[in-house]
Protein backbone atom coordinates (compact mmCIF):
# COMPACT_ATOMS: atom_id res chain seq x y z
CA UNK A 1 0.00 0.00 0.00
CA UNK A 2 1.27 3.51 -0.93
CA UNK A 3 0.90 5.98 1.98
CA UNK A 4 0.60 9.69 1.22
CA UNK A 5 1.74 10.73 4.67
CA UNK A 6 2.45 9.35 8.05
CA UNK A 7 -0.09 11.78 9.66
CA UNK A 8 -3.83 11.44 9.19
CA UNK A 9 -5.43 14.24 7.08
CA UNK A 10 -2.13 15.56 5.66
CA UNK A 11 -3.12 14.60 2.14
CA UNK A 12 -6.24 16.73 2.24
CA UNK A 13 -4.30 19.71 3.58
CA UNK A 14 -1.64 19.36 0.87
CA UNK A 15 -4.31 19.09 -1.82
CA UNK A 16 -6.22 22.13 -0.49
CA UNK A 17 -3.18 24.36 0.01
CA UNK A 18 -2.61 25.25 -3.72
CA UNK A 19 -6.27 26.10 -4.17
CA UNK A 20 -6.23 28.33 -1.10
CA UNK A 21 -3.10 30.14 -2.28
CA UNK A 22 -4.66 30.63 -5.72
CA UNK A 23 -7.83 32.04 -4.15
CA UNK A 24 -5.89 34.46 -1.93
CA UNK A 25 -3.76 35.66 -4.86
CA UNK A 26 -6.86 36.29 -6.96
CA UNK A 27 -8.51 38.14 -4.10
CA UNK A 28 -5.47 40.38 -3.61
CA UNK A 29 -5.17 41.05 -7.33
CA UNK A 30 -8.85 41.90 -7.52
CA UNK A 31 -8.50 44.25 -4.57
CA UNK A 32 -5.64 46.03 -6.30
CA UNK A 33 -7.61 46.36 -9.54
CA UNK A 34 -10.84 47.59 -7.84
CA UNK A 35 -11.47 51.21 -8.79
CA UNK A 36 -11.56 53.82 -6.07
CA UNK A 37 -15.17 54.85 -5.33
CA UNK A 38 -16.00 58.33 -6.62
CA UNK A 39 -16.75 60.91 -3.93
CA UNK A 40 -20.31 62.15 -3.92
CA UNK A 41 -19.32 65.39 -2.16
CA UNK A 42 -19.26 68.41 -4.48
CA UNK A 43 -17.05 71.36 -3.72
CA UNK A 44 -19.01 74.56 -3.72
CA UNK A 45 -17.16 77.76 -4.49
CA UNK A 46 -17.70 80.56 -2.01
CA UNK A 47 -19.80 83.39 -3.42
CA UNK A 48 -17.82 86.50 -4.38
CA UNK A 49 -17.66 89.03 -1.58
CA UNK A 50 -19.92 92.01 -2.18
CA UNK A 51 -18.46 95.40 -1.18
CA UNK A 52 -19.88 96.67 2.11
CA UNK A 53 -21.16 99.84 0.39
CA UNK A 54 -21.28 101.27 -3.12
CA UNK A 55 -18.45 103.67 -2.23
CA UNK A 56 -16.33 101.05 -0.41
CA UNK A 57 -12.90 100.34 -1.86
CA UNK A 58 -10.92 97.12 -1.78
CA UNK A 59 -9.82 96.46 1.84
CA UNK A 60 -6.30 97.41 2.82
CA UNK A 61 -4.10 100.47 3.24
CA UNK A 62 -5.41 103.98 2.71
CA UNK A 63 -8.54 102.59 1.04
CA UNK A 64 -9.84 101.45 4.42
CA UNK A 65 -9.84 105.03 5.69
CA UNK A 66 -11.83 106.22 2.69
CA UNK A 67 -14.42 103.52 3.31
CA UNK A 68 -14.47 104.28 7.04
CA UNK A 69 -15.45 107.91 6.51
CA UNK A 70 -18.51 107.01 4.35
CA UNK A 71 -17.89 110.05 2.09
CA UNK A 72 -21.37 110.32 0.48
CA UNK A 73 -23.26 109.91 3.75
CA UNK A 74 -20.92 112.18 5.70
CA UNK A 75 -21.39 114.88 3.04
CA UNK A 76 -25.16 114.33 3.26
CA UNK A 77 -25.23 114.93 7.01
CA UNK A 78 -22.88 117.88 6.80
CA UNK A 79 -25.39 119.42 4.40
CA UNK A 80 -27.72 119.76 7.39
CA UNK A 81 -25.10 122.03 8.96
CA UNK A 82 -25.36 124.25 5.88
CA UNK A 83 -29.16 124.13 6.08
CA UNK A 84 -29.14 125.22 9.71
CA UNK A 85 -26.72 128.05 8.93
CA UNK A 86 -28.87 129.22 6.01
CA UNK A 87 -31.79 129.87 8.40
CA UNK A 88 -30.04 132.96 9.81
CA UNK A 89 -30.21 136.29 7.93
CA UNK A 90 -26.42 136.78 8.07
CA UNK A 91 -24.61 133.61 9.22
CA UNK A 92 -21.06 134.13 10.42
CA UNK A 93 -18.73 132.27 7.98
CA UNK A 94 -16.30 131.37 10.77
CA UNK A 95 -19.07 129.80 12.83
CA UNK A 96 -20.29 127.85 9.80
CA UNK A 97 -16.81 126.57 8.95
CA UNK A 98 -16.23 125.64 12.58
CA UNK A 99 -19.53 123.74 12.66
CA UNK A 100 -18.64 121.87 9.47
CA UNK A 101 -15.27 120.87 10.92
CA UNK A 102 -16.75 119.85 14.27
CA UNK A 103 -19.48 117.68 12.77
CA UNK A 104 -17.03 116.23 10.25
CA UNK A 105 -14.76 115.14 13.10
CA UNK A 106 -17.56 113.88 15.33
CA UNK A 107 -19.74 112.14 12.76
CA UNK A 108 -17.45 111.44 9.81
CA UNK A 109 -14.55 110.13 11.90
CA UNK A 110 -15.56 109.63 15.54
CA UNK A 111 -18.91 107.90 15.13
CA UNK A 112 -17.80 105.81 12.17
CA UNK A 113 -14.65 104.64 13.94
CA UNK A 114 -16.65 103.58 16.99
CA UNK A 115 -19.16 101.83 14.74
CA UNK A 116 -16.41 99.88 12.96
CA UNK A 117 -15.18 98.62 16.31
CA UNK A 118 -18.52 96.80 16.73
CA UNK A 119 -18.04 93.74 14.55
CA UNK A 120 -16.21 95.37 11.60
CA UNK A 121 -19.31 95.94 9.43
CA UNK A 122 -17.19 97.61 6.73
CA UNK A 123 -14.59 94.84 6.74
CA UNK A 124 -11.64 97.22 7.12
CA UNK A 125 -8.23 96.10 8.30
CA UNK A 126 -7.57 99.18 10.43
CA UNK A 127 -6.05 98.01 13.74
CA UNK A 128 -8.33 98.23 16.75
CA UNK A 129 -6.05 100.67 18.65
CA UNK A 130 -6.06 102.98 15.62
CA UNK A 131 -9.85 102.89 15.37
CA UNK A 132 -10.13 103.61 19.09
CA UNK A 133 -7.73 106.53 18.79
CA UNK A 134 -9.57 107.92 15.75
CA UNK A 135 -12.92 107.73 17.48
CA UNK A 136 -11.74 109.33 20.71
CA UNK A 137 -9.66 112.01 18.97
CA UNK A 138 -12.38 112.95 16.50
CA UNK A 139 -14.98 113.30 19.22
CA UNK A 140 -12.62 115.18 21.55
CA UNK A 141 -11.58 117.70 18.89
CA UNK A 142 -15.22 118.28 17.98
CA UNK A 143 -15.98 118.98 21.65
CA UNK A 144 -13.06 121.42 21.86
CA UNK A 145 -14.38 123.30 18.82
CA UNK A 146 -17.81 123.43 20.40
CA UNK A 147 -16.42 124.80 23.65
CA UNK A 148 -14.49 127.42 21.71
CA UNK A 149 -17.67 128.40 19.85
CA UNK A 150 -19.50 128.83 23.17
CA UNK A 151 -17.17 131.70 24.02
CA UNK A 152 -18.56 133.51 20.98
CA UNK A 153 -22.23 132.45 20.81
CA UNK A 154 -22.88 132.07 24.55
CA UNK A 155 -22.48 129.55 27.34
CA UNK A 156 -25.88 128.02 26.55
CA UNK A 157 -24.25 126.38 23.56
CA UNK A 158 -22.33 124.10 25.95
CA UNK A 159 -25.50 122.10 26.56
CA UNK A 160 -25.68 121.32 22.84
CA UNK A 161 -21.99 120.36 22.81
CA UNK A 162 -22.52 117.92 25.65
CA UNK A 163 -25.63 116.51 23.98
CA UNK A 164 -23.73 116.04 20.72
CA UNK A 165 -20.94 114.10 22.43
CA UNK A 166 -23.47 111.83 24.15
CA UNK A 167 -25.37 111.21 20.91
CA UNK A 168 -22.26 110.24 18.96
CA UNK A 169 -20.96 107.94 21.69
CA UNK A 170 -24.34 106.31 22.31
CA UNK A 171 -24.99 105.70 18.62
CA UNK A 172 -21.46 104.46 17.91
CA UNK A 173 -21.60 101.93 20.74
CA UNK A 174 -25.14 100.86 19.77
CA UNK A 175 -26.82 101.93 23.00
CA UNK A 176 -30.60 101.73 22.86
CA UNK A 177 -32.70 103.70 22.04
CA UNK A 178 -30.13 105.93 20.33
CA UNK A 179 -29.04 103.22 17.89
CA UNK A 180 -32.40 102.96 16.12
CA UNK A 181 -34.18 104.48 13.14
CA UNK A 182 -35.63 107.30 15.22
CA UNK A 183 -32.36 107.83 17.09
CA UNK A 184 -30.51 108.08 13.80
CA UNK A 185 -33.03 110.56 12.39
CA UNK A 186 -32.79 112.84 15.43
CA UNK A 187 -29.04 112.58 16.05
CA UNK A 188 -27.78 112.63 12.46
CA UNK A 189 -30.53 114.70 10.86
CA UNK A 190 -32.23 117.09 13.27
CA UNK A 191 -29.33 117.78 15.64
CA UNK A 192 -26.89 119.30 13.11
CA UNK A 193 -29.63 121.71 11.99
CA UNK A 194 -30.54 122.72 15.56
CA UNK A 195 -26.96 123.13 16.80
CA UNK A 196 -25.82 125.20 13.81
CA UNK A 197 -29.00 127.29 13.71
CA UNK A 198 -28.55 128.13 17.40
CA UNK A 199 -24.91 129.08 16.82
CA UNK A 200 -25.77 131.53 14.01
CA UNK A 201 -28.87 132.95 15.69
CA UNK A 202 -31.61 131.53 13.44
CA UNK A 203 -35.29 131.95 14.48
CA UNK A 204 -36.75 129.02 16.48
CA UNK A 205 -39.76 128.28 14.25
CA UNK A 206 -37.71 127.99 11.08
CA UNK A 207 -35.16 125.92 12.98
CA UNK A 208 -37.83 123.48 14.17
CA UNK A 209 -39.34 123.01 10.72
CA UNK A 210 -35.95 122.52 9.07
CA UNK A 211 -34.90 120.09 11.78
CA UNK A 212 -38.07 118.08 11.23
CA UNK A 213 -37.38 117.97 7.48
CA UNK A 214 -33.81 116.82 8.05
CA UNK A 215 -35.04 114.13 10.47
CA UNK A 216 -37.52 112.82 7.90
CA UNK A 217 -34.84 112.74 5.20
CA UNK A 218 -32.51 110.87 7.53
CA UNK A 219 -35.30 108.45 8.39
CA UNK A 220 -35.85 107.82 4.68
CA UNK A 221 -32.12 107.26 4.27
CA UNK A 222 -32.20 104.71 7.08
CA UNK A 223 -35.19 102.88 5.60
CA UNK A 224 -33.43 102.62 2.24
CA UNK A 225 -29.97 101.72 3.50
CA UNK A 226 -30.90 99.10 6.11
CA UNK A 227 -31.96 96.34 3.64
CA UNK A 228 -29.04 97.24 1.37
CA UNK A 229 -26.57 96.79 4.22
CA UNK A 230 -28.10 93.42 5.07
CA UNK A 231 -27.77 92.23 1.47
CA UNK A 232 -24.23 93.49 1.05
CA UNK A 233 -22.77 92.47 4.39
CA UNK A 234 -24.68 89.46 5.73
CA UNK A 235 -26.47 87.68 2.89
CA UNK A 236 -25.04 84.42 1.50
CA UNK A 237 -27.58 83.68 -1.24
CA UNK A 238 -30.82 85.06 -2.69
CA UNK A 239 -33.30 82.81 -4.50
CA UNK A 240 -36.79 83.21 -5.91
CA UNK A 241 -38.70 84.78 -8.74
CA UNK A 242 -41.47 87.26 -9.48
CA UNK A 243 -44.41 85.84 -11.45
CA UNK A 244 -46.51 88.37 -13.36
CA UNK A 245 -50.14 88.09 -14.42
CA UNK A 246 -49.23 87.52 -18.06
CA UNK A 247 -47.30 84.39 -17.06
CA UNK A 248 -43.82 85.89 -17.42
CA UNK A 249 -41.30 85.57 -14.62
CA UNK A 250 -38.35 87.57 -13.39
CA UNK A 251 -35.60 86.05 -11.23
CA UNK A 252 -34.86 87.64 -7.87
CA UNK A 253 -31.20 88.18 -7.07
CA UNK A 254 -29.11 90.32 -4.75
CA UNK A 255 -28.03 92.92 -7.36
CA UNK A 256 -31.65 93.48 -8.34
CA UNK A 257 -32.75 93.94 -4.74
CA UNK A 258 -29.89 96.35 -4.10
CA UNK A 259 -30.28 98.41 -7.26
CA UNK A 260 -33.51 100.30 -6.48
CA UNK A 261 -32.91 101.52 -2.89
CA UNK A 262 -29.23 102.14 -3.52
CA UNK A 263 -30.03 104.00 -6.72
CA UNK A 264 -32.23 106.33 -4.68
CA UNK A 265 -29.45 106.84 -2.12
CA UNK A 266 -26.97 107.70 -4.87
CA UNK A 267 -29.33 110.47 -6.00
CA UNK A 268 -30.41 111.76 -2.60
CA UNK A 269 -27.03 112.55 -1.08
CA UNK A 270 -25.85 114.97 -3.82
CA UNK A 271 -29.35 116.46 -3.97
CA UNK A 272 -29.24 117.28 -0.24
CA UNK A 273 -25.74 118.77 -0.53
CA UNK A 274 -26.61 120.92 -3.56
CA UNK A 275 -29.85 122.28 -2.10
CA UNK A 276 -28.34 123.17 1.26
CA UNK A 277 -25.24 124.72 -0.29
CA UNK A 278 -27.32 126.78 -2.70
CA UNK A 279 -29.61 128.10 0.05
CA UNK A 280 -26.64 129.10 2.20
CA UNK A 281 -24.87 130.59 -0.81
CA UNK A 282 -27.88 132.86 -1.36
CA UNK A 283 -27.14 134.45 2.02
CA UNK A 284 -23.59 135.33 1.09
CA UNK A 285 -23.54 135.88 -2.64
Amino acid sequence: MLLASSRPGSYHRQAYEPRRRHRDECHEAGAERAPTPLSTTKSVAAPPRTPSAFYALKPGGWRDYWTLVHPPYTAWHLSYVLLGAALAPAPNPRIVLGALLAFGLAVGIGAHAFDELRGRPLGTRIPTPVLTALGATGLALAAVLGIAASTVVGSGFLALVLLGVLLVAAYGFEIAPFHSDLGFALAWGAFPVVATAYAVGAPPLSTGLAALGAALLSLAQRRLSTPVRALRRRTVAVTGQIRYRDGSTQPIDAPGLIAVPEGALRLLWPAAVLMSASVLGARWL
